[in-house]
């Protein structure tokens, strides 16, 4: 089978896709206009034009204009049996100016549940690629919902995880010389891993570190991402005078973050919107218990008091108070770990789930669509 993908060349997320379908036999194409190393050799890249892009800002809107043409004219080239955009807004609309069919568009989260309500280009361009879609992939409740609100007829949805790869996130990971290597060795140990940007919210586990180190002090803090707030939080730990118990350590690669999750003891997001974390279900695989931020999302995955902790968004003292429990608490955090893994080995393996979209994909080339790839998220 011949797919092409129209997606963000530079995320993880495309990469994993696009290299899982070429192991495993098909014809893979993407079409992108940024790129990050690590795409198997066999996968055909096409590269967008940026027209003058040291005036991005601008030159954007432009830049757009012309990827519609250049996508309809290397989709024509291929000759695929599948087209599938990645990110509805953009790459899926890009996807759906293609005018190919049968065409799969899939939501990744914010591309359905911020962007279509920041103006009027971005619901527009979403609703139509929406509209022109065979089959539209959706991954949590609360994006199903927003789809529909969109105007995407329920019979399109297929739900679909991007899942965990349980062999590479396990509890096996934990490794000593990461832990010395940072200082932290034999002290309890809270990571997040989410961006540095606004939507996550890093600054509210910031601010609650203060509380937590009042009731145990020997506790250190992992803060793995990067962002254009890494300066503002660095100087807020610094302002708070905690800045030696936290650990910035920026940008970590997808295949050195088990050693970073499994070496850790808590994971904490304090996220403000997300449609189906993956960051929390590969720290679920590694056995960690979880304090998150009470959204819909977050609910998805973890039932509070049972195995993990959900929390109101900006309460502070509640999730220092959460953190500082299972700190004290080795059992229930130990068992808030094992019943974590478990969930992710039961509803969430990516080998399962990609072989699930596999199926879709075969099926919907003979013009059929899998029943049971219409269930609902459970």
């Amino acid at each position: 089978m011949k797919i092409c993908y129209v997606g963000d060349g530079a995320s993880i997320h495309t990469q994993r896709w696009v290299n899982y379908f070429a192991r495993k036999g098909h014809g893979v194409h993407l079409i992108c206009w940024k790129l990050m190393p690590g795409y198997d050799e066999n996968i055909h890249i096409h590269s967008l034009t940026r027209v003058a892009p040291k005036i991005w800002t601008v030159s954007q809107y432009l830049s757009a204009l012309l990827w519609i043409f250049q996508t309809r004219r290397l989709v024509k080239k291929i000759k695929p049996d599948i087209v599938d955009g990645h990110f509805i807004t953009v790459y899926g609309f890009l996807a759906a100016c293609s005018g190919f069919h049968p065409l799969v568009v899939s939501a990744w989260g914010s591309d359905v549940l911020i962007y279509p309500k920041r103006n009027f280009l971005f619901r527009s361009i979403t609703k139509y690629a929406l509209r022109k879609a065979d089959l539209v992939a959706f991954n949590s409740e609360l994006a199903r919902k927003e789809l529909i609100e969109l105007g995407t007829k329920p019979e399109k949805l297929v739900f679909f995880r991007r899942g965990v790869d349980t062999q590479q996130f396990s509890p096996q990971g934990r490794n000593q010389q990461f832990k010395e290597q940072f200082g932290i060795s034999g002290m309890p140990t809270v990571i997040s891993i989410r961006n540095l940007k606004p939507i996550y919210n890093v600054e509210m586990l910031i601010k609650a570190i203060p509380l937590i180190l009042k009731q145990a002090p020997e506790t250190k803090f992992v803060i793995a991402g990067d962002g254009e707030q890494r300066g503002v939080l660095t100087n807020l730990a610094n302002s708070l005078g905690i800045l030696g118990a936290v650990r910035f350590v920026g940008w970590v690669s997808h295949d050195e973050l088990p050693k970073y999750l499994a070496s850790s003891d808590i994971y904490v997001t304090t996220s403000l919107s997300d449609s189906s974390p993956l960051s929390l279900q590969e720290a679920m695989a590694c056995g960690l218990a979880s304090v998150v931020t009470d959204i819909p999302a977050n609910r998805d995955w973890i039932k509070n008091g049972e195995n993990g902790f959900l929390v109101p968004i900006s309460d502070i003292e509640m999730l220092a108070n959460k953190i500082v429990y299972l700190i004290k608490n080795d059992q229930i955090r130990e068992e808030f770990g094992k019943t974590n893994r478990q969930i992710i080995q039961e509803t969430a393996e990516r080998a399962t789930e990609m072989a699930k979209m596999e199926r879709v994909y075969e099926a919907l080339k003979q013009g059929m669509v899998l029943s049971d790839a219409r269930q609902e998220p459970k």
